[in-house]
């Protein structure tokens, strides 16, 4: 055996989409055997592999003792393969190999919770995408690479189930205590689907039959506490696999379909062919236990893991550059479904809300990429709101402009073309242009720059000739990788509405055709354009960009009366939010005048409340400190920031206090029918008792506290502690103390017991030292970590101050421990530079301190993009 010098990648090496090249051996099966034992795993591995293209069989492995190989029967001699710390190459191969390794794995002490690692003391699970296989054994650990995979488990008994992708072939004991499992999956597959679980877990059965009769068993695998939470994901799952039917013309293709839920997990969830593995987080679902949204996101994710069947896993990525097209096609489909559980409007609202939050951000800041980046240096920093939610963004973009007929059409010819396949974003283009019809190849811009376009638009009218002119002009901030940034597609979809009556104004047939406006959308593909409307006998309001048609920065002319009419007028629910936070953030950053909004929330709400809640819920919404900061570009004051929107808060409470009152008191959830109506009304309740603490009235307290005790709703509970704990209430710590005793063994309630805390407006150091000291804090269980990070970050006053400190030395210990979570928690600082001094200095000097410590490539990529600025 020749050991090489240096390993074939280094730490900074870049990875380059255009130095892509098919891998010269595929593998048409592979046959897995993984025996478990106390203190280390075998596994063995045959690979019958084939030749596609000139070049070594190379083999890629990564903390694997090797004891044994074999190529075509033969033990190989030390000389005739190369192995390093990323791959074992075998030269002159013949084009023929059969290709046996034993290696030896210690999934006991695998802290980065990638390949196969022991999650808990009864529980070992896998995580191989993008890169986790390779941990495993050695293997062509690509996307591009797909095989049939026969899989042996074998452990002890202590240890009764036993898990793999595809069917259950055979079982058994092995003596000495111990037995096996095998399974195949039939359909081939990349080995980031690969998945195995061995553990002490109870079950909750069920099952469905598809569309063209098949019987499929479904599982879903927990800790026998939490099988009574799972009934809510397994019902969910059900309605995801009729929806795909209905919808999508998809149905399921095996016999089952298990899901596992872990709390240590890296991801939301992970979509393994027929072996879905789960954060609790998004698998456990309980109104006693777990708040409205976290229901709400159970039965996305469930839907989003289950969707990857097709979009993502019978059709899956040529290279790990292509994640958005599994991704951002699998997200607009789990919005779509989502939709159909609330009410539509909402729903967009919630998801252009984190796009606003996260991704829009992420667009402006040095951590930038298109959806489809064109290098990187650890793949797993790509796991990003630009990847997901832009990507689902353009998806959405080419399904509006089609329309709902012409877009199934698309995707049926993408399911037929490349059903088995490994594609690519181009492919998928292609695909929806042959089966709709639609030339849609000039959405590919969209994959391929970074940044968020300008769309500055006028409106103008002209009395005399009874015509409206609206001016279009698009633009993108100079990006210094990409300096050939093109101007993109984007559908505008607009209406025009009467500013008297304030219904929509219905325009003539010839005058949409004329300006190229079908469905009420125009589809501006030019850096600039103009559009006349003609027969408008008075002054309009437009309304632009209905239900967010394209992920835009708008700016148009409008005053802030007319924003107030869209808040009262706008049928659409999305539009009359987004006008608020229009209105709201004039009012926060430009010193608009607060009046017009506040009579504007005076005429709306009312009647909203009673026709929506749940909508009136969410026209409350105030922009966060975290997004109007990430609005500045520079000279940025978190403390000034603050003390605007919570002055802008307290006059609201003022002004309105007697509806704050009254509303409360005749808010039921209870006597709702409909979970997505009891939800708006607990949104709403919530709402009013924060506002009413606001009023200084001692005895709002006295309220919370009530609420808090006699609820069985983690919302409404939640919403009560929340006004206490904030607010430093004589009841906040016998409530916190109350809420401890009752949930001290519920992982899911106590991480919103750490996170509320964590968020306190007034949270010092001594606070986030108190929670991370704290017996329950458990730096080996990622959501424990994000729940008081995640508090923390909710407060940018906190995070740019004392909160540098804890989240600089908390990516420091996790640069060897969990690098993946390191990475992704380190971002939050992603935007220092915007801060004005001196605290744009002193945060910089932490970075720079950081970047001679850390060494994992996930850290380091991360924090010298941040310092590129």
């Amino acid at each position: 055996m020749n050991i090489a010098a240096n390993p074939v990648v280094e730490a900074d090496q870049t990875v380059y989409l255009k130095d892509y090249q098919k891998p010269s051996f595929v593998v048409d099966s592979i046959d897995l055997d993984i025996q478990v034992f106390d203190d280390h795993t075998n596994v063995n591995a045959k690979l019958v592999m084939q030749r596609q293209t000139a070049g070594d069989l190379v083999l890629l492995g990564r903390d694997l003792e090797l004891k044994s190989i074999r190529l075509n029967g033969q033990v190989l001699p030390a000389d005739a393969y190369v192995v390093d710390a990323e791959q074992l190459v075998i030269s002159n191969a013949p084009d023929q190999a059969v290709i046996e390794t034993e290696v030896v794995i210690h999934p006991e002490s695998n802290t980065q919770l990638e390949g196969l690692y022991q999650a808990a003391g009864d529980l070992f699970v896998t995580q191989n995408e993008p890169e986790g296989f390779r941990k495993i054994t050695y293997y062509p650990d690509r996307p591009d690479v797909l095989s049939v995979f026969t899989t042996r488990v074998e452990a002890d008994k202590k240890f009764p189930v036993l898990l793999a992708n595809g069917n259950l072939i055979e079982a058994g004991e092995t003596g000495e205590g111990r037995h096996y499992t095998v399974w195949q999956d039939p359909t081939k597959k990349p080995s980031y689907l690969f998945a195995c679980v061995i553990g002490d877990l109870a079950v909750l059965k069920d099952s469905y039959v598809t569309s063209e009769g098949r019987n499929v068993a479904l599982e879903i695998y927990a800790e026998e506490k939490d099988i009574p939470k799972c009934h809510i994901a397994m019902e969910a799952l059900k309605h995801s696999m009729r929806w795909d039917e209905e919808h999508y013309g998809r149905p399921y293709d095996l016999d089952n379909y298990m899901i596992v839920a872990t709390s240590a997990f890296n991801m939301g969830a992970m979509e393994n062919k027929g072996l879905n593995i789960f954060n609790t987080s998004c698998v456990l679902a309980d109104e006693e236990y777990t708040t409205d949204a976290a229901i709400m996101r159970v039965q996305s994710v469930i839907a989003h893991e289950y969707f990857h069947n097709w979009t993502g896993n019978r059709i899956t990525c040529r290279d790990w550059f292509q994640l958005c097209l599994k991704e951002g096609l699998t997200v607009f489909r789990d919005q779509s479904f989502s939709e159909d559980l609330q009410s539509a409007a909402v729903q967009r609202i919630d998801d252009v809300a984190v796009l606003k939050a996260h991704q829009f951000p992420e667009d402006s800041g040095p951590l930038s990429h298109p959806p489809r980046p064109d290098h990187f240096v650890e793949i797993n920093n790509f796991y990003t709101a630009t990847v997901y939610e832009k990507g689902a963004e353009i998806n959405r973009m080419m399904a509006t402009l089609l329309g709902k007929e012409k877009f199934r059409a698309g995707t049926d010819e993408y399911f037929k073309r490349h059903d088995g396949q490994a594609v690519t974003v181009e492919d998928w283009v292609a695909a929806l242009t042959a089966g709709s019809g639609v030339d849609l190849s000039s959405f590919l811009i969209w994959y391929n720059q970074p940044g968020t376009p300008k769309l500055e638009a006028k409106g103008e009218y002209d009395a005399a000739n009874q015509t409206y002119t609206l001016s279009l002009k698009q633009s993108l901030k100079a990006h210094p990788k990409y300096p050939n940034l093109k101007a993109v597609p984007i559908p505008v979809a607009l209406a025009l509405f009467d500013a008297t009556s304030g219904e929509q104004l219905v325009l003539s047939s010839n005058a949409l055709v004329e300006n190229g406006i079908k469905d009420g959308v125009y589809l501006f593909d030019t850096d600039t354009a103009t559009i006349t409307f003609s027969g408008v006998k008075t002054q309009p309001v437009v309304s632009l960009l209905r239900n967010f048609s394209a992920p835009v920065d708008l700016e148009f002319n409008y005053s802030d009366a007319e924003l107030a009419f869209l808040m009262q007028y706008e049928p659409n629910g999305f539009n009359q939010w987004q006008a608020s936070q229009t209105l709201l953030e004039r009012i926060l950053l430009n010193g608009h005048d607060a009046d017009i909004y506040v009579q504007a929330i005076q005429n709306t709400l009312p009647a909203l409340v009673e026709r929506d809640p749940l909508l009136a819920s969410r026209l409350f919404d105030v922009p966060t400190e975290g997004y109007l900061g990430s609005r500045i570009d520079t000279d940025y004051s978190p403390a000034k920031v603050q003390e605007q929107r919570e002055a802008l808060l307290s006059r609201v409470a003022r002004e309105l206090g007697s509806f704050f009152k009254e509303t409360y008191a005749t808010l039921d959830p209870d006597a709702q029918k409909e979970f997505s109506q009891a939800m708006g009304v607990r949104a709403l309740k919530n709402i009013m008792l924060s506002m009413m603490a606001r009023q200084g009235d001692a005895s709002v307290f006295e309220l919370a506290y009530e609420q808090f005790s006699s609820t069985g709703n983690m919302s409404e509970r939640l919403g009560a502690l929340k006004v206490l704990v904030w607010n430093d209430a004589p009841q906040a710590q016998q409530a916190l103390e109350a809420f401890y005793t009752r949930f001290k063994n519920e992982a899911l309630s106590m991480d919103q017991w750490f996170m509320l805390q964590a968020a306190h407006p007034k949270a010092t150091a001594e606070t986030i030292k108190a929670l991370t000291t704290h017996p329950d804090y458990d730096l080996k269980v990622p959501n424990r970590i994000r729940a008081v990070t995640g508090g923390l970050n909710s407060n940018p006053v906190n995070t740019w101050s004392f909160g540098v400190q804890h989240i600089v030395e908390l990516a420091k210990f996790l640069d060897e421990k969990n690098p993946i979570v390191g990475s992704r928690l380190l971002q939050i600082l992603s935007r220092w530079y915007t801060l004005a001094e001196p605290q744009r200095s002193e945060v910089k000097a932490k970075l720079e301190a950081l970047k001679p410590v850390v060494k994992s490539k996930n850290v380091s990529e991360t924090l010298n993009s941040m310092l590129s600025v």
